[in-house]
């Protein structure tokens, strides 16, 4: 069974940077897009990002120029890079694998990015 572990989530001030990191485990990664999405509390899941198996990315227009998704197959990690950070930013990120041909997919238990103002 697939797991995936997100991890790199912490408090930071406006304008700060995190990395954010999904390490995959016991799937075949190089075949999976990788989608970022958060959380509010009281307010549904919104996708923010995602990287295709062929490396296309895409981001949400909230976070277009902030924010860089990539991946690194030889490790089996995905990472978003969040630059310049909100406090609207605040939420729990998760990390999601699919992997639609297959009829696949696999969540994160999510990290919790919390900015300050």
């Amino acid at each position: 069974q697939g797991q995936l572990v997100e991890s790199g989530g912490d408090l930071v001030q406006t304008g700060g940077s995190l990395r954010l990191s999904c390490v995959a485990s016991e799937i075949a990664f190089r075949f999976y897009q990788i989608n970022w999405h958060r959380q509010i509390p009281g307010k549904q899941r919104e996708l923010v990002a995602y990287i295709s198996s062929g490396e296309t990315t895409v981001y949400t227009d909230a976070v277009k120029g902030r924010f860089t998704v990539s991946r690194d197959n030889l490790k089996n990690t995905a990472y978003l890079q969040m630059d310049s950070l909100k406090p609207e930013d605040t939420a729990v990120y998760y990390c999601h694998a699919t992997w639609i041909e297959r009829s696949r997919e696999f969540w994160g238990q999510g990290t919790q990015v919390t900015v300050s103002s």
